[in-house]
């Protein structure tokens, strides 16, 4: 039996430059967004970087 997973593929995170594009606003706009907590990011690698399921939730409209 196969089971199917959604997003499968994808990636399960974006760095802050590819977030900026996706949401079509500036890089500054993304950490001032990461600073005043309405954007959640996490670390990996020593690298900052916005889980795609975060920027799923800023696209349907932020409702968390």
């Amino acid at each position: 039996m196969q089971k199917k997973m959604p997003d499968a593929g994808g990636p399960a995170f974006y760095s802050l430059a590819d977030a900026a594009w996706i949401l079509g606003v500036s890089l500054d706009q993304i950490h001032r967004a990461i600073r005043v907590g309405t954007l959640r990011t996490v670390r990996r690698r020593a690298r900052l970087v916005i889980p795609a399921a975060e920027l799923r939730r800023v696209l349907d409209g932020g409702a968390r």
